[in-house]
């Protein structure tokens, strides 16, 4: 069970705005392109900002602007940002990259109880995506990797029985960008890069691109163009459907604002 007031739940909610603003500020000064993504995506859509019990915010990137991101990050975020990687934070076990606040700290479940040494600000998930040729070798290939990814992933919320493998999960990374083309053919698929194994989905590229603008918490950010086509890969038709109160629930176990 949470111990988050409504009260905290807010305030998190608020520093990890300012998050993404900083970022997106960051993002047009050097003409990167990103999206809002997951639940982020699904709060912007459905409560034109925060899902209500949301704790954190899903930002999707593609390839190439993902990695000059990662290039500029420490030098242009502020102060009261910690750019976590796997280099930056020998600790942290993930692959992907996360924006950490210094203002707020976050326990979430699958932490709850362990000695967690790396750092544990409210964060922005940022995952790069990927654009692979419209194939069924290439459809099974991408889902069977990421199963393999996701055997071979520290423990998360989504990988509870995850062994820690970062060689392994490395090489299937690899293999997945080996697919990786341009992003100008609508009839490509975009798909989650390995480093962001949780969800297997697999968007059209015309309905994801060109990028649009949604509001959220009263300031607009970019969305995939089809929004119902991207949220319904994800979480099916139902993402229209407010789940039941006993399922509204937060990944953090505790949230402390500093």
């Amino acid at each position: 069970m949470s111990n988050i007031s409504q009260n905290t739940l807010r305030k998190a909610q608020l520093i990890i705005l300012d998050m993404l603003i900083e970022f997106d500020a960051i993002c047009k000064k050097h003409n990167l392109s990103y999206w809002l993504d997951s639940g982020t995506l699904l709060g912007a859509v459905r409560y034109q900002g925060f899902i209500p019990w949301d704790d954190d915010i899903d930002l999707s990137m593609p390839v190439e602007d993902y990695k000059k991101f990662k290039d500029i990050a420490s030098s242009e975020l502020s102060d009261s940002i910690f750019f976590q990687t796997k280099e930056s934070d020998k600790n942290f076990k993930f692959d992907y990259i996360k924006l950490r606040s210094n203002k707020a700290d976050i326990v979430e479940f699958h932490e709850k109880d362990r000695d967690i040494q790396y750092h544990q600000g409210v964060f922005v998930d940022i995952f790069p995506m990927l654009s692979i040729e419209n194939t069924p070798k290439n459809k099974a290939f991408y889902s069977g990797t990421l199963e393999k990814i996701r055997s071979f992933s520290s423990i998360s919320l989504h990988t509870p029985n995850g062994i820690d493998s970062p060689d392994k999960r490395q090489a299937l990374i690899n293999e997945l960008d080996y697919l990786h083309k341009e992003w100008g053919s609508n009839t490509s698929k975009i798909i989650y890069g390995g480093e962001m194994p949780d969800v297997s989905a697999w968007f059209d590229l015309g309905k994801v691109l060109p990028l649009k603008k949604l509001e959220f918490e009263g300031i607009e950010f970019p969305v995939p163009n089809d929004c119902h086509h991207y949220l319904t890969e994800i979480y099916t038709s139902n993402y229209t459907k407010t789940p039941p109160k006993e399922k509204r629930k937060t990944h953090a176990f505790n949230i402390e604002i500093n």
